[in-house]
């Protein structure tokens, strides 16, 4: 394995509970129950519009779903400074560049705040490339997914499929690596409880070392 590409919420980052916390702040907008983490996991999918459309039994208009997705990130902005990195993740990024793996960071979440985020703990030591959303909010990470990899080849050279394993904690990660040919493990310690993660028929492990393990990166 030459090089990894990290997802950041409920990966790298444990915010978990924030993420939650914004959804319920959304559906009060609409008057709807709050949901538990189980919950979460359980509906959780991407376009992030078709997760509203779950939870709320029907169709979401795209007037209605960018005014979730401001109310998500006000009450997110509140929040994040809460979260903290998962328990073994400067563990597994200090382990995978000394096994000589180059690493970058490729997020949904909104670039100009994620740039921020990470720098706050010091990241940028560890990681080639930082890239959050530019596009379309709460959409697949397919395409993204593509251009960071293009990104990281003007640096790199060309990279083999063979050559990149994704790290991310949602069954969209694992989509988006399949559809490119990419390998990828999934830790369950964010969107997806294992036994769902289990479906993309990848990998899934409980700590970011176990990751490293699982995915051949030392």
């Amino acid at each position: 394995m030459r090089h990894i590409v990290w997802d950041w919420n409920g990966t790298l980052l444990d915010d978990l509970s924030v993420v939650v916390a914004a959804v319920n702040d959304t559906l009060a907008t609409v008057r709807r129950r709050p949901i538990t983490i189980e919950e979460y996991g359980a509906h959780y999918t991407r376009p992030v519009l078709r997760f509203y459309e779950h939870l709320l039994g029907r169709p979401v208009g795209e007037s209605e779903w960018l005014g979730f997705d401001d109310a998500f990130h006000a009450s997110y902005r509140r929040r994040v400074s809460a979260a903290e990195l998962a328990a073994d993740a400067l563990d597994a990024l200090t382990a995978a560049r000394d096994a000589g793996v180059t690493q970058s960071l490729l997020s949904m979440y909104w670039h100009d705040e994620l740039i921020p985020l990470v720098e706050r703990f010091d990241l940028g030591r560890f990681l080639i490339r930082v890239d959050g959303l530019r596009g379309t909010p709460g959409d697949r990470k397919q395409v993204y997914l593509e251009d960071h990899l293009r990104a990281v080849e003007r640096t790199l050279g060309r990279l083999d499929p063979s050559d990149v394993l994704v790290i991310g904690d949602a069954l969209d990660d694992a989509a988006s690596a399949s559809a490119l040919g990419l390998a990828c493990v999934l830790y369950d310690g964010g969107a997806h409880p294992a036994r769902q993660l289990a479906s993309a028929g990848v990998p899934v492990v409980s700590s970011l070392m176990e990751a490293l393990r699982a995915g051949g990166a030392m």
